[in-house]
């Protein structure tokens, strides 16, 4: 399971999102999908979770939805947007 940064700062509306960090002083442009799974993230939800939610708001098979969340993921923790949580790697 991954956390989002402490010093990362969001919001989403219908277009999608905007994540700013803080630490690093950066804005980050977020499509709805994206906005979705951040949220997803700062709540606590664990990636089988996040594909099932974006399986069923947008009619995608959970594999390619989980397949392109992991993708997701590893260009959040390139941006240090995203850290695993203690003894986790990404994939």
């Amino acid at each position: 399971m991954y956390e989002v940064s402490s010093g990362v700062r969001s919001t989403r509306n219908e277009d999608g999102g905007i994540a700013l960090d803080i630490d690093h002083g950066q804005v980050f442009r977020l499509n709805p999908v994206g906005a979705l799974i951040l949220e997803l993230l700062g709540k606590g939800c664990a990636e089988p979770e996040i594909a099932t939610e974006i399986g069923r708001q947008y009619s995608v098979c959970e594999a390619i939805a989980l397949e392109d969340l992991r993708e997701f993921l590893k260009s959040l923790d390139k941006h240090k947007l995203l850290r695993p949580q203690r003894g986790e790697k990404f994939r």
